[in-house]
């Protein structure tokens, strides 16, 4: 008996770590825990603090829509610069954007209202620095045979990095008067973004005498690759539900339970719920049903935004947000598996990564974008009774995605 259990889990051992993750892979996950701690004390309340001072869901809306405008070009400048350089320095350039940014809200306080749109702005850019340079590190710290295995591991670093701050920062706020509590939650998020940007160095530079950037030859490549062109349009479809779950979640928890903590405590049952997903993905072996995969997911989200026709209440609001973070993680770790699976195959390969990522990002916010902007002309108000019919329709167009993918590339 005890030689089949032990037979057995040697079995199982092996199974989950014939593709074992490089120690440049690990270090990875380790500086993306450490940078989203920091952003999920920070960025969870961004909006609410702008909610806080001015209660006006336009507002919001505009400075998300400002945001996500900007990421592309910051993610164009940010691919030149890893080309010439290497990604690294987009990458520690990005984390240390971010860091002035909040510190730039601590010392403006209140007149962040005033200049919005320049934080707006400048958030966008140093988002779009940061990702351009993780997206690529990514895709460099592994292969096509573990690379769904660590986007699987990547959610539940990123989620179970964003279980303490979420409550932490609510904690923090609920502790003081007025907005206090929210400039320490930026000040505490700011060390974190350091600490990331620390032991970033222990990744090394790519050595490559290839430092032609390859953005200007994007249209020839659609041309001739139908199959890239059908999954950026599906990174496009996706933007279009992304784009109002950004900011729109956090507003209805505190319109339900009135207070920052608790939007916190929720924020920490979606996170767990996320990374049951992401322990699922990370130990499902082989390629999934991708079509399968999207349209059963997409069909759940659907379900969960319709609850909300009944009402936004705190029933309707919990059991749609906990379907979404149970499904959208399934759908966006399927779809970017599937899309880095194509640039392997694309003409000049490794040299055009960089270019791809920054291509993929454009229509990723272009989705995200176009949906905010629905959002302002139909329901501008956090209680129009048009809200929960924009929300569910932009759910359904998630089923486009399944149309513009293949379950075999």
């Amino acid at each position: 008996m005890n030689f089949r259990l032990n037979w057995t889990f040697r079995h199982r051992t092996k199974a989950v770590s014939e593709h074992p993750l490089s120690t440049e892979a690990r270090v990875a996950l380790f500086i993306h825990g450490c940078f989203q701690f920091g952003a999920s004390m920070s960025g969870l309340f961004l909006n609410l603090y702008l909610w806080r001072l001015t209660e006006d869901l336009v507002i919001n809306a505009v400075f998300n829509i400002i945001v996500y405008g900007m990421t592309p070009f910051a993610f164009a400048i940010g691919g030149w610069i890893a080309k010439k350089k290497d990604r690294m320095v987009t990458y520690r350039l990005g984390i240390a954007l971010i860091t002035v940014f909040f510190l730039v809200v601590i010392f403006a306080q209140e007149k962040v209202v005033t200049y919005y749109p320049w934080f707006a702005a400048f958030n966008g850019f140093a988002l779009g620095l940061y990702w351009t340079g993780y997206l690529v590190l990514m895709y460099d710290v592994t292969e096509a045979k573990n690379r769904s295995r660590y986007l699987g591991i990547n959610m539940i670093v990123f989620n179970s990095a964003g279980l303490a701050g979420p409550a932490l920062s609510g904690f923090l706020i609920s502790l003081f008067e007025g907005l206090r509590g929210y400039l320490l939650t930026f000040s505490a998020a700011s060390l974190l973004f350091a600490v990331a940007s620390f032991f970033s160095l222990r990744i090394k530079r790519i050595e490559s005498h290839h430092r032609t950037y390859y953005l200007k030859y994007s249209g020839q490549m659609m041309k001739k690759n139908r199959l890239w062109v059908l999954s950026l349009l599906g990174f496009l479809v996706l933007g279009l539900f992304q784009g109002l779950m950004l900011f729109l979640p956090n507003i209805l928890m505190f319109q339900a339970v009135g207070r920052e903590d608790r939007v916190g405590y929720l924020a920490v049952l979606f996170a767990l719920l996320t990374i049951l997903t992401g322990f699922y993905i990370s130990r499902r072996k082989g390629q999934s049903n991708i079509r399968r995969d999207l349209f059963v997911s997409s069909l759940l989200i659907i379900g969960g935004a319709s609850f909300l026709l009944f009402d936004i209440q705190l029933w309707t609001v919990i059991l749609f947000m906990s379907i979404y973070s149970l499904m959208a993680p399934l759908i966006i770790n399927t779809l970017t598996s599937y899309y880095y699976r194509i640039m392997d195959g694309l003409p000049l390969r490794g040299m055009f990564r960089i270019e791809s990522v920054v291509i993929r990002e454009f229509f990723l916010n272009t989705g995200r974008v176009a949906s905010m902007l629905l959002q302002v002309v139909f329901a501008s108000d956090v209680n129009s009774p048009m809200l929960p019919i924009v929300i569910l329709v932009a759910a359904f167009t998630q089923l486009g995605i399944v149309l513009l993918v293949k379950n075999k590339v």
